[in-house]
């Protein structure tokens, strides 16, 4: 039955380290969104808006939902931001259909926003900190790519699990980047070129991290009844799941799985009433190459242990049996860190429609969303249904 809401709308812009500052960024996205609905959107007829953004930078740290409606030509309509790190997209998201289903609004403006390039590196590294534990991994050193390599290394050895395997998902997530004239990376990579670079927080290399990204997206949703007014491929969202786990990795049984995922997806595939193998591909939550493997079997679409296998095999390339990440992912696309579960969004609008261009899936169904904030310790899952 679904949770009578639908995506009737979507844009984006260019990932990257961009000229362009915040505002117009968040200004873009909106305006190509609202351009891509079939038969058109009077902004007046906005309810309510939800903007994710963790405010990188500090830039309006403060009140940018006020600046939000300004920006999206829909001053005096309810605004919230919302802000749980990098998945602060999908948690937007679910606020959004949590409005519609309540009867607060018939139609929904999400939007993610980040601005990341235009401060210094060590200011970087500060903000990217933040979304970590800062009593304890913080101040032992740990950044991102610490925490990550040591999930990683533990990862290898525990499942013996060689590092191709690694160096394939970025080869992967480059080759559809490649196809996107929207990822901040538009260039293939070989498995030896991806082997032979730099460490960045050994195993972990150059090309298994996600590059610091400028961006916005944007999604509109309708409730159902509504839907049909705007277009007559709407794009159902079926279920939603979002979990919590202990921000400190340290503090959990086993840093290898992301309990807060695995919960997540339990919960949206309940709601949606199907399973791992009904799905037509997937967007999964890769800031760094081992984060997709674990998402995989966080998800159910491997077994524990098996994610590195699976991904050797070919079986989640464009052409595989479950594509993943077709778009290019966060590590070709980008993570901008407010926009990339709202960007997940607007690339299963595009999928599902048909519309995706070179990087189109074959199958086109059912497709899921899987949005991670911090190591682990935030996520959101959405299930989406081809109308």
């Amino acid at each position: 039955m679904g949770l009578r809401a639908a995506i009737i709308g979507a844009g984006q812009t260019r990932f990257g380290a961009l000229p362009d500052g915040p505002r117009t960024l968040l200004r873009t996205a909106v305006d190509r969104a609202v351009a891509s609905v079939d038969r058109g959107l009077d902004r007046g007829r906005i309810g309510t808006a939800f903007l994710a953004t963790l405010g990188f930078g500090g830039w309006q740290i403060g009140n940018a939902a006020a600046l939000f409606a300004e920006e999206a030509g829909i001053p005096g309509v309810a605004a919230v931001r919302i802000e749980n790190a990098c998945a602060s997209g999908g948690y937007a998201l679910q606020a959004a259909v949590a409005a519609i289903a309540s009867g607060a609004a018939d139609v929904a403006l999400v939007a993610g926003l980040e601005k990341m390039t235009d401060v210094t590196s060590a200011r970087r590294r500060y903000w990217l900190g933040v979304s970590g534990d800062t009593e304890w991994e913080r101040q032992a050193g740990l950044t991102f790519a610490g925490v990550y390599g040591l999930i990683a290394s533990r990862y290898l050895a525990l499942h013996r699990v060689p590092p191709e395997a690694l160096a394939e998902v970025a080869v992967k997530n480059h080759a559809n980047g490649a196809l996107n004239p929207n990822a901040h990376f538009q260039k293939e990579i070989s498995r030896e070129g991806a082997l032979a670079a730099p460490r960045v927080a050994d195993p972990l290399g150059l090309y298994d991290c996600c590059p610091v990204s400028d961006g916005a997206a944007a999604v509109l949703l309708a409730s159902e009844e509504a839907a049909r007014r705007y277009t007559d491929t709407p794009v159902y969202i079926d279920g939603l799941g979002a979990a919590s786990d202990h921000l400190a990795v340290q503090e959990r049984p086993e840093p290898t799985r992301f309990e807060a995922s695995r919960r997540a997806a339990d919960a949206a595939f309940r709601a949606a009433d199907c399973r791992p193998s009904d799905l037509s591909f997937a967007e999964l939550h890769d800031c760094f190459t081992i984060a997709e493997l674990l998402a995989l079997e966080d998800v159910g679409l491997a077994g524990r242990g098996e994610a590195g296998t699976l991904t050797l095999s070919g079986a989640t390339r464009r052409d595989g049996a479950i594509p993943v990440n077709p778009d290019g992912g966060l590590k070709a696309k980008g993570h901008p860190i407010g926009a990339t579960g709202v960007a997940q969004a607007v690339e299963v609008f595009l999928q599902l429609r048909g519309a995706a261009g070179a990087r189109q899936v074959a199958r086109r169904d059912r497709a899921l969303t899987h949005n991670v904030g911090g190591a682990g310790a935030t996520a959101a899952v959405a299930i989406f249904r081809a109308g």
